[in-house]
């Protein structure tokens, strides 16, 4: 697929950007390096990160009256994080239109969460400066809010490290720390981290994943579901 082809992509979306802006937001960085004089969509993500964090507030504002301030905060953190902006680019195969250096294509760039989640926030700064506050808001609540009825991606995308911590701050147990054990061939590594907090080692509850920071998410998200099961 070519990345300059993406009329597909556009129905998909839903949005009648014009050709010009709408591959200015597919643009990376790594593209503009390799193309002098080509702009990159960094600062459209800017204007979509403040255009997607705004429309999700209103709306978890809206939908949870009753939500004290720092439950509505974890809702919002996790359905703008770029793990589920990520989730939801790859659901609109936005990957292969991203416009992007040999460098970067050739180690995967096209399905990095970095990536994708800067993507999709520029196609929504791109869709505000062009449509529209409105249509943009309209884009956002149609791809992103969906996510705050799914209590399997809350639950998931919460920023488990934090309530950890905060757990074990609040039981005086000690402090938190992570052990991190590395296997896999070099270009494929699992990390499996494991949550001690003082002396206790949490072996019944690691995490495991690609990278160390998701590994000892994973690792606090079961140790908080143990630690609260003993309260």
């Amino acid at each position: 697929m070519k990345n300059s082809d993406s009329s597909d992509l556009l129905k998909r979306l839903g949005v009648d950007l014009d050709s010009e802006t709408f591959q200015h937001a597919l643009t990376h960085s790594s593209y503009s390096f390799e193309h002098p004089g080509v702009p990159n969509n960094e600062r459209l993500e800017f204007l979509g990160d403040s255009v997607l964090s705004l429309a999700i507030a209103e709306e978890v504002y809206r939908l949870y009256p009753d939500l004290a301030e720092g439950e509505l905060v974890k809702k919002h953190h996790v359905v703008v994080s770029s793990w589920a902006l990520a989730k939801i680019a790859r659901s609109l195969n936005v990957g292969p239109h991203i416009r992007l250096g040999k460098g970067e294509r050739k180690t995967g760039g096209q399905n990095k969460d970095s990536i994708l989640a800067d993507t999709l926030e520029a196609i929504f700064g791109a869709c505000y400066l062009k449509l529209g506050r409105e249509t943009a808001r309209e884009l956002v609540l149609r791809l992103v809010a969906p996510l705050l009825a799914d209590e399997e991606i809350l639950d998931a995308g919460r920023d488990w490290k934090t309530e950890l911590q905060e757990m074990v701050q609040n039981q005086k147990k000690g402090d938190l720390t992570y052990t991190i054990e590395r296997s896999g061939p070099e270009h494929s590594p699992v990390y499996t981290a494991t949550a001690v907090i003082g002396t206790q080692r949490f072996e019944q509850s690691t995490g495991s994943a690609s990278n160390k920071k998701e590994a000892e998410r994973q690792a606090a998200r079961a140790t908080c579901k143990i630690l609260k099961t003993s309260l």
